[in-house]
């Protein structure tokens, strides 16, 4: 595989004692494993992913956004994203910290990793507030970068309210790709336009949650299921963690993350236990079932 001059330069990374080699798989781009040798002779791995068009360029913009948000929250929950562009031959490209997966851990690595188990991990980013945006005075729901779940591209315009986000940036939102692509569905379109008008200001509105005071946005892996997790060690050394990756990071409700997580499976009842002592259901508890099928629409 090709190391296009743009990456070397970003990464600082010298071209004699630097390879490129095929690594992993995926569906939507090239994945490859930079290897290289540091000035003070150490060795350094870094995961790279390379696409074509405009539509990569979008993919992995959000992505290096919503990893460094969640590096940024538990810096033992995902790896750094260090790079993202367009290379001299319009590849777009993505560089991350290497993710050394292993599906075991040995008894030296328990000694030493961070102790926090993945419920733990997505409690901590689901207790962590929200940064304040640029030009606003509170934090907000939504995103700086678009984000994409699969190859979907997700709108993430800043709102003041959660309910607005949810119905505007993602059901009806969704609701209008899905007519771009496959035709206007006049039931369709109604039967989602009764759930924002009437089911998400019943279930989500400021004023129901948490006795009227709402949700404080919170950063959101935004795709979390079985196969965005695993067990790993960041920057390919040191002791193996419970890790997380791919993400479509937003600044939302924590319980919309939960709702994908049911949807998908592949997170038991013990973690969701463990989960909810640190991070509780939202108030009113005896709407939690409600929300969570609202939220996996």
């Amino acid at each position: 595989m090709k190391l296009h001059p743009s990456i070397i330069r970003v990464l600082s990374l010298d071209p004699n004692a630097t390879t490129v080699t095929a690594h992993g798989s995926s569906g939507f781009n090239a994945t490859a494993k930079i290897s290289t040798t540091l000035k003070d002779g150490t060795r350094k791995n870094f995961f790279m992913k390379t696409a074509s068009g405009k539509d990569a360029e979008i993919m992995f913009r959000g992505e290096h956004a919503s990893l460094n948000a969640i590096h940024n929250a538990v810096p033992t929950l995902c790896p750094a994203s260090l790079a993202t562009g367009v290379s001299e031959d319009g590849t777009a490209y993505l560089v991350t910290d290497f993710l050394d997966m292993s599906p075991h851990s040995s008894a030296a690595d328990s000694k030493h990793h961070s102790g926090m188990s993945l419920a733990a991990k997505i409690a901590k980013l689901h207790t962590t507030p929200a940064p304040t945006p640029k030009g606003h005075s509170r934090p907000m729901f939504g995103f700086p970068e678009t984000t994409c779940c699969g190859d979907t591209a997700q709108p993430n315009d800043y709102r003041e309210s959660w309910a607005d986000f949810y119905a505007q940036n993602r059901l009806l939102a969704m609701l209008d790709k899905c007519e771009r692509n496959n035709g206007k569905d006049v039931e369709l379109r109604s039967m989602v336009e009764r759930i924002v008008s009437a089911v998400v200001p019943r279930l989500i509105a400021d004023d129901r949650l948490n006795d009227g005071k709402g949700v404080t946005p919170v950063v959101i892996h935004g795709d979390l299921w079985s196969g965005n997790k695993g067990k790993g060690r960041i920057g390919g050394k040191g002791p193996v963690e419970a890790v997380v990756f791919d993400p479509s990071a937003v600044y939302g409700h924590n319980e919309y993350e939960l709702g994908i997580m049911n949807m998908f499976g592949g997170f038991g009842k013990n973690f969701f236990d463990e989960y909810h002592k640190t991070c509780p259901k939202t108030s009113p508890v005896d709407e939690y079932d409600d929300r969570m099928q609202l939220y996996e629409l």
